[in-house]
């Protein structure tokens, strides 16, 4: 069909809904109002008027970080309603441009930002969508200031967009509503367990000097006993491979870089493949492993893991056995959470990139309780890890959704 003769409407509709839609300038639709300005002299300590800035937007909601107070004798901007749209407009940081989250509770004396832009819509919630499409991105790069990441009220409201029927904005305002919902949802139950996780690593392992931690398992009362790294583990190194080396499949190889994805207990799966060779190294399953490289001494302290078996390790690790008395899963935890933290972030040696070897490794002191305790230790751990990775995943797979539904039910 030529272009001139192309019809203005989505892939996909909601049932009853054949009109074309109409392109317009977004000032056309919607109203703009603008951010307070204010000096350092007008902030107050927690009291007063709160002003949303940048930092207050994340993941499309309004969220409490560095919050800012002014003086509310000097606001002269409107309060933010419910079903207000707020919208990064300048910043030092051109991919926080149009960044925006709707009010979606009702904010007494609470006003936005200079550097925010207000949106009021008759039909709050297809707008929002509306600036989380590709649409909006593209004319956000049309009309980016050459000098100063900002983008202007006026150029603002002259972009242009597509809009569909009242009844057909409601619809789909009320779809990607629901969907951001369970987004939102399932963003705050990792978000909790990832700070749950990171709590109890700090309470469930002995911490400056002490030789018990703050929470232990029920039954369990005795001192852990200590003992350097070398005198309860056996070490060597992976098999080192080029880039040149990897192939779309083949042998499954841990390569170090691995171990900063999402710093896991324990590696089952990578998307990394090799062509085996007879001077690989493959994992039994008991293995822990430590990058020798990293970018900054708490990179490599913090990435210790153990991995499952039949897993090639690359030559940037460091591979410790431990002796029969040591489970691997609570070594691993251990290493990078429990007293061999701190010790392994003073031996890092480096300045562009960090190395630590298995000679620096055998010098670490290490606490640890009885087996029972280990493996207790270590099973909460892992279970906690497969929450965290399970609504990791679905969060992942919701994004994609909308991602793919903003660019078939939007023109």
């Amino acid at each position: 069909m030529p272009e001139q003769n192309k019809k203005m409407v989505p892939q996909i509709r909601f049932k009853g809904f054949s009109e074309e839609w109409i392109e317009d300038q977004l000032g056309e639709r919607v109203e703009f109002f603008s951010g307070l300005t204010y000096s350092p002299s007008n902030v107050q300590n927690g009291v007063g008027t709160l002003v949303l800035r940048s930092s207050n937007v994340k993941n499309g909601e309004v969220v409490e970080a560095d919050n800012v107070y002014v003086d509310s004798k000097i606001v002269n901007s409107k309060n933010v309603e419910v079903g207000d749209i707020a919208v990064v407009v300048r910043n030092g940081s051109r991919s926080l441009i149009g960044k925006h989250a709707q009010i979606k509770v009702k904010m007494d004396n609470t006003v936005i930002g200079a550097f925010m832009t207000g949106i009021h819509s008759q039909r709050p919630a297809f707008t929002n969508a509306l600036l989380d499409t590709v649409q909006f991105d593209n004319e956000i790069a049309k009309n980016l200031g050459a000098t100063i990441n900002q983008i202007t009220t006026g150029s603002f409201k002259k972009m242009m967009f597509h809009f569909p029927e009242p009844a057909e904005q409601i619809q789909i305002g009320v779809y990607f509503k629901e969907l951001d919902q369970m987004i939102g949802l399932h963003q705050r139950k990792h978000e909790k367990l990832v700070t749950l996780k990171k709590a109890m690593l700090k309470k469930m392992f002995p911490q400056n000097g002490a030789t018990t931690p703050e929470i232990r398992f029920k039954g369990f009362s005795k001192p852990w006993e200590e003992k350097k790294l070398g005198e309860c583990a056996k070490f060597s190194k992976g098999q080192g491979y080029s880039k040149g080396d990897l192939v779309a499949s083949g042998a499954p190889i841990v390569l170090y870089g691995r171990l900063y994805t999402n710093y896991q207990t324990e590696i089952s799966e990578v998307d990394t493949f090799v062509i085996e060779n007879i001077g690989s190294v493959k994992s039994t399953g008991k293995e822990v492993i430590v990058p020798s490289s990293g970018e900054t001494p708490e990179d490599i302290a913090r990435a210790s893991a153990i991995v499952k078996a039949g897993l090639l390790l690359g030559g940037d690790l460091n591979i410790i056995l431990p002796a029969s008395n040591i489970d691997s899963c609570f070594l691993a935890l251990t290493i990078s959470n429990g007293t061999p933290r701190k010790d392994l972030e003073k031996r890092a040696q480096g300045k562009t990139v960090v190395h630590i070897r298995n000679s620096d490794l055998e010098t670490v002191t290490v606490r640890y309780p009885s087996m029972e305790e280990q493996k207790k230790i270590g099973t909460y751990f892992r279970q906690l890890d497969e929450l965290i990775e399970q609504h990791g995943t679905q969060l992942t797979k919701l994004k994609q959704i909308k991602t793919a539904c903003l660019e078939k039910m939007f023109v």
